[in-house]
C-alpha cells in the first residue's frame, strides 16, 4: 500500500451511489503531529517528527511533509534525520493524544452506537441505522469530517464502502483530509489495480514471495489459481488473500473489543550480548505482561519471544503452555526456554519483546493441580502493594537498582492499545 505521503490521493468529489456502503473507516491524519501543531501553528507546512531522540529513539509520527523524504513511523530516528536533515523533532505527550482521541470518539458515538475503535486514531462505524437521522453514508462521512475539524481543529480521512477491508483501504487512499466512497458494485474495479501490499496480511516477506510468482497487483492475486497460491503462502493465507482480492470481507463492526495479545518490548540504548543482561530484561518485560494480564482478567496460553539483532534481523519463537497463565515467573521461564540457542554465541541484541497470546478470561479457574499457585499468590500480593504504594515499591531482586534500559520513544509510547502494540500513526 502507499506509504500515505499524499502522493496517490484519491477522493470523491461528486454524486456517487453510496446505497450499499454502510461501513465507514475514519482515520485521523498524522494524528500525533497534528495534535502538536495545534499549539505550534508556526510549524505547519514543515517536516515535523514526533518521537524519541536519545539513544535509539524511533519515529512515532511524521508529518506529510516529512513523509515525502521517505520517513515513516517506527523508523529509527537516526535514519529519519539522515533522510530529512531539516526535520523538526518534538517529544510526544500521550495523555494529550488520548484526550483528543476521546473527543473524536464522542463525535462518532453521537452518530451511531456501532463504533469499533481500532487504535487511538482510527475506528470503523456502521451507519446502517443512522441514515434516517443523519443522511446517506457519504453525507455522514462528510459531516464527520466537518465536525472533527470544527470541534478539535484536526483533520481526518474517511473511507466509505460495503465492507471493513475496503473502507480501510479507501481511507488510506483519501489521505490526507479526504473522503473516498467505493460503490458496492465497483469494489473489484477499485481493488484490482492496487499493489499487493494493499491486501491485509501482505508484509514485506509475503510481498516478495508473491512478486516471485509475478503477482504485483491485487488483480494478479485474484486471478491466481488457488492451488498455486497455496504452495506459495500456505492454505490459510491463500484463502484469505483470494477472498480479500475479490472484496469478500463478511466481518461486521463489533463494539466489543477483545485483545488478541498482550505484550511489551524494549529497544536497548546499546546492543546487548551478555545473556544475563538479556534475561534481566526478559524478567522485567514478563512482569509487565503478567500485570496487564491480571488487570484485564485474562490468562495466556502461548508465550511469544521477539528478538531483533544488531543487523535488524527479527525472529520470534513461541511456546504453548499446558495450562494458560497470568504469572510472571511462568511467562519468564517460557521466554527463557524460547531464547535457548538464540543468544550467547556473540549475537548482539537490539530489541527484545515478550507477548502473551491465545487469551481467555481467567474466571474459568485453574487446574486442580496448579504448578504456579505459590507464584500466583505472591504476585497478586505484590499487585496489592503496588496499588497502595505505587509502581516500583516491590520488584524482583534481580532488578533492584537496575532501571530498564529502553529508548525514549519506547518508554513514552509503549501504551497498551490493541494487542499491546504501539499505534502506527497515519
Amino acid at each position: 500500500m502507499s506509504k500515505q505521503d499524499g502522493s496517490s490521493r484519491q477522493v470523491t468529489t461528486g454524486p456517487v451511489d453510496d446505497s450499499g456502503t454502510p461501513i465507514l473507516h475514519v482515520d485521523m491524519d498524522a494524528f500525533f503531529v497534528s495534535v502538536e501543531l495545534l499549539s505550534r501553528p508556526e510549524l505547519r507546512g514543515k517536516p515535523v517528527l514526533v518521537g524519541g531522540t536519545a539513544g535509539r529513539g524511533v519515529v512515532s509520527a511524521a508529518s506529510y511533509e516529512a513523509r515525502r523524504y521517505g520517513v515513516n513511523s517506527a523508523m529509527p530516528m537516526s535514519v529519519a534525520l539522515q533522510r530529512c536533515p531539516n526535520a523538526i523533532v518534538l517529544r510526544g505527550d500521550y495523555r494529550k493524544y488520548s484526550e483528543y482521541s476521546r473527543r473524536v470518539l464522542t463525535i462518532f458515538e453521537s452518530i451511531t452506537p456501532l463504533v469499533e475503535p481500532l487504535s487511538i486514531d482510527e475506528a470503523f462505524l456502521d451507519v446502517s441505522g443512522a441514515r434516517r437521522l443523519h443522511g446517506s453514508p457519504a453525507e455522514i462521512a462528510w459531516s464527520i469530517r466537518e465536525r472533527v475539524r470544527a470541534e478539535t481543529g484536526l483533520t481526518c480521512s474517511v473511507g466509505v464502502a460495503a465492507s471493513k477491508y475496503v473502507a480501510k483501504v479507501a481511507s488510506g487512499r483519501a489521505k490526507p483530509d479526504g473522503m473516498l466512497v467505493v460503490p458496492a458494485d465497483e469494489t473489484v474495479a477499485f481493488l484490482h489495480p492496487l499493489p499487493v501490499s494493499a491486501l491485509w496480511g501482505v508484509g514485506r516477506v509475503t510481498e516478495q514471495s508473491l512478486a516471485k510468482l509475478g503477482l504485483h497487483t491485487v488483480g494478479d492475486v485474484a486471478a491466481m489459481p488457488p492451488e498455486a497460491l497455496e504452495r506459495a503462502v500456505g492454505p490459510a493465507l491463500a484463502e484469505r488473500l483470494l477472498r480479500l482480492a475479490n472484496g469478500d470481507d463478511p466481518r461486521e463492526v463489533s463494539t466489543h473489543r477483545v485483545e488478541k495479545s498482550i505484550g511489551h518490548e524494549t529497544t536497548f540504548g546499546h546492543d546487548l550480548a551478555d545473556p544475563a543482561e538479556i534475561r534481566r530484561s526478559l524478567l522485567d518485560l514478563s512482569g509487565n505482561v503478567a500485570v496487564r494480564l491480571r488487570r484485564a482478567g485474562m490468562v495466556a496460553r502461548t508465550v511469544v519471544l521477539k528478538l531483533r539483532y544488531d543487523d535488524f534481523r527479527t525472529i520470534t519463537r513461541s511456546r504453548t503452555l499446558a495450562e494458560p497463565t497470568d504469572v510472571a515467573r511462568r511467562i519468564y521461564d517460557e521466554a527463557v526456554e524460547a531464547m535457548s540457542g538464540l543468544v550467547g554465541r556473540g549475537e548482539r541484541v537490539r530489541l527484545i519483546g515478550v507477548r502473551g497470546e491465545q487469551l481467555r478470561p481467567a474466571d474459568g479457574g485453574f487446574a486442580l493441580w496448579d504448578p504456579d499457585e505459590e507464584w500466583r499468590d505472591a504476585e497478586r500480593t505484590i499487585d496489592q502493594v503496588v496499588a497502595k504504594f505505587g509502581t516500583g515499591a516491590v520488584k524482583p531482586a534481580a532488578l533492584v537498582g537496575r532501571a530498564p534500559e529502553r529508548s525514549a520513544a519506547g518508554a513514552r509510547f509503549r501504551q497498551p492499545l490493541e494487542g499491546g502494540d504501539r499505534p502506527a500513526d497515519h
